[in-house]
C-alpha cells in the first residue's frame, strides 16, 4: 500500500468537473492523483492532492449518490466544508484571489491562533484555509 494521507476525504460534485479540475489546480495548489475522463469529454472520478490532503470529484450525473450530493448552488448555505493546513497563507491566499476566488471572510488573525480565509470556487463550494493545525501539540498551540 502506498503513503496514506488523511482518513476523510471530502468528496465534490461539480456541473464542470474538467473546469474545477484545472481551476483548483491553478488557484489552490491541488495535483491530480487521479482523474478518469467520461465518454463526453466530462470527469467520471478524480482525485487531487494538496500534501497529505486529498478531496475527490466529479461531474453532476443522474445516479445514485447523485441523489443525494448535487453541485453547489453559490447563493446557498452548506453544511460542511473542506479546511487545509497551509504554511504560507499569505502566499496561498494571493494565489486564490488572483484566480477568482470569490472570497467570503478575509484573511486575517484568529484568536486561537493562525491567519485564515474562506472562499467560494467558480461554481460556489466553500473552501477554507488556514495556518492553524489542530494536529499540533495542545500544549505547543497554546504557545
Amino acid at each position: 500500500m502506498g503513503t496514506r494521507g488523511s482518513s476523510i476525504i471530502p468528496t465534490l460534485r461539480y456541473k464542470d468537473a474538467a473546469a474545477a479540475v484545472r481551476w483548483l489546480g491553478e488557484a489552490f495548489g491541488f495535483e491530480e492523483h487521479l482523474l478518469v475522463p467520461s465518454e463526453g469529454g466530462g470527469v467520471t472520478h478524480a482525485q487531487l492532492t494538496w500534501g497529505d490532503a486529498m478531496v475527490m470529484l466529479s461531474d453532476a450525473r443522474n445516479d445514485e449518490f447523485g441523489g443525494h450530493q448535487a453541485p453547489a448552488e453559490p447563493s446557498r448555505k452548506v453544511t460542511q466544508s473542506p479546511y487545509l493546513i497551509v504554511p504560507d497563507i499569505q502566499a496561498h491566499y494571493r494565489r486564490a484571489v488572483a484566480a477568482g476566488a470569490d472570497v467570503v471572510m478575509d484573511l486575517e488573525e484568529q484568536e486561537y491562533g493562525g491567519k485564515f480565509y474562506s472562499c467560494r470556487d467558480p461554481e460556489g463550494h466553500l473552501w477554507n484555509f488556514g495556518q492553524y493545525d489542530p494536529w499540533a501539540d495542545p500544549e505547543d498551540a497554546a504557545r
